[in-house]
């Protein structure tokens, strides 16, 4: 790397740090540092959905599946879309009309603390996991920033000081501040990518598109596999896709925290489609950046490059094929938008830690300034505990992508299943949700911990995880609210449950 680069880096993460915390604002109260007043406008929050789904995973995880095979994982982007438009206008309207800091104060209100506990303590683990892998999927390529200029470190130290720099961020900003720098940041890695075809397009007299084609690169739809196990095929990727959307942009906290800083349901609703939209072509753009980095290093493996991990190719590209100064910011935009989605993580793990579990533990009533303090220590101990997880993935060899989404869909089943369920079965009670949740979420664990560290064979695709989970929370759940004679009514545990904290 050039001296340039290096000064870009720096000053670019700086003016970063300077803006979210400029656009933060004073943090008087829990309303304040979880949902940001509830006074962002819609299309920043629909950039920041879609910069904190993707960020760094996107950047250097999806290029590396066009580069290895082909552009079938576009067919995902379809499911995702058809997802969102459910959650936007089936469980958007229940968030807004009872004014909740997360999503499983629904759970709360339907069947009790118990179940919203279960569903907050649950978030926070798999959160844990998912974004351990987020934080390797950041030091990527700061490994390959400090190597350009000559310092060879570890990804453990690496990973240390990046969750200490984003507790830091994300203490002192909140959500909004979080928010602005994620629309900052994925306007910048996007230029990037299309930068990067542009170079490409040059260096290679515009070649790499015919090339791809002719390698069969270009296929879109693959109708071939067994559906079940089959996670490049065409149903699981469109209906897979839908019900982890909605799994993941219903009852993922880190997506409702977003949404629900929006000033109005419909802005909500807006904000939620349109990123279905967004995500759909940004996979299209990088995807395109594979494939034209499959012909800039004419179709080496990642072994012949002589790089350890598959998703440090286009890391490796930006380092040695982008002109100096523009390399150093794509790298700079990377690596903060990484931090930006960490800091993201943080801020949803914090205001579930206070609302769905401290909360609901504490005996009285939770102040706005209890909330804040607890909330901020707790991102202190949650980008702490990041540490241990991002080390734990290092030696997994697979898509960093795949990774992420996989440890995701393991809960985001029995989540989404738990709240349809208490939609639509109006009998159920709060033990027959927590039994059928936490069933949900061992028989999606098994089969991840069956392909990644027992057998090595996909018996059920990930992208089936969240549907799978849904079905067995309403058979469980359903079997179980049998044993009652009618529907539930409010009792004492409901009405005691609306004496949670809302700013």
């Amino acid at each position: 790397m050039e001296t340039l680069d290096i000064v870009v880096i720096v000053a670019y993460l700086i003016a970063t740090a300077w803006l979210g915390l400029k656009l933060s604002g004073r943090q008087a109260g829990l309303r304040d540092y979880f949902l940001g007043g509830r006074n962002l406008p819609w299309w920043a929050v629909s950039l920041s959905v879609v910069a904190t789904e993707t960020s760094a995973l996107t950047v250097i995880g999806i290029p590396v599946m066009s580069y290895m095979a082909d552009i079938s994982y576009l067919q995902l982007g379809i499911g995702y879309i058809v997802g969102r438009i459910v959650v936007a206008f089936l469980m958007l309207p229940r968030y807004y009309d009872g004014e909740m800091v997360t999503a499983y104060a629904y759970l709360g209100k339907r069947f009790g603390s118990s179940t919203q506990t279960t569903a907050g303590i649950t978030f926070l683990v798999t959160r844990l996991f998912a974004d351990g892998v987020r934080v390797l999927a950041a030091a990527i390529p700061l490994k390959i920033i400090l190597e350009g200029i000559g310092i060879s470190v570890e990804y453990f130290t690496i990973i240390v000081v990046l969750a200490v720099v984003t507790i830091i961020y994300t203490f002192i900003g909140g959500i909004r501040a979080v928010v602005w720098v994620d629309v900052a940041q994925m306007t910048l890695y996007v230029l990037g990518g299309l930068l990067t075809i542009i170079v490409i397009s040059v260096a290679t007299g515009g070649e790499w598109l015919g090339a791809a084609a002719d390698a069969g690169k270009l296929n879109f739809f693959v109708f071939e596999g067994n559906p079940i196990s089959a996670s490049g095929s065409f149903l699981p990727s469109l209906i897979g896709g839908a019900v982890f959307a909605m799994a993941s942009h219903g009852s993922d906290q880190i997506v409702v925290q977003r949404l629900l800083s929006c000033r109005t349901k419909v802005e909500a609703q807006k904000a939620i489609i349109w990123s279905g939209v967004l995500v759909f072509v940004q996979f299209a753009i990088f995807l395109m950046v594979g494939l034209a980095l499959w012909s800039y290093y004419n179709q080496a493996t990642p072994d012949d490059l002589g790089l350890t991990r598959d998703d440090e190719i286009f890391p490796m590209f930006i380092v040695e094929g982008l002109p100096a100064g523009v390399s150093g910011l794509l790298l700079a935009g990377i690596l903060a938008a990484a931090m930006s989605t960490l800091s993201s993580s943080l801020s949803a793990l914090s205001s579930s830690t206070v609302t769905d579990v401290y909360a609901r533990l504490k005996k009285s009533p939770v102040t706005d300034k209890q909330g804040l303090r607890v909330g901020r220590w707790a991102t202190i101990g949650w980008g702490l505990a990041f540490i241990a997880p991002a080390t734990v993935f290092q030696s997994d060899d697979g898509n960093i992508v795949i990774l992420a989404l996989g440890i995701a869909g393991i809960t985001y089943g029995g989540l989404l299943g738990a709240f349809i369920f208490g939609i639509f079965n109006k009998r159920a009670r709060p033990l027959d949700a927590n039994i059928a949740f936490g069933i949900a979420v061992a028989v999606n664990a098994f089969f991840f911990v069956m392909e990644k560290y027992v057998t090595g064979e996909v018996w059920v695709a990930w992208q089936w995880y969240p549907l799978l989970g849904v079905l067995v929370t309403f058979a469980v759940g359903g079997t179980l609210s049998l044993r009652h004679s009618g529907p539930m009514v409010e009792d004492t545990l409901v009405k005691n449950d609306k004496e949670a904290v809302e700013p």
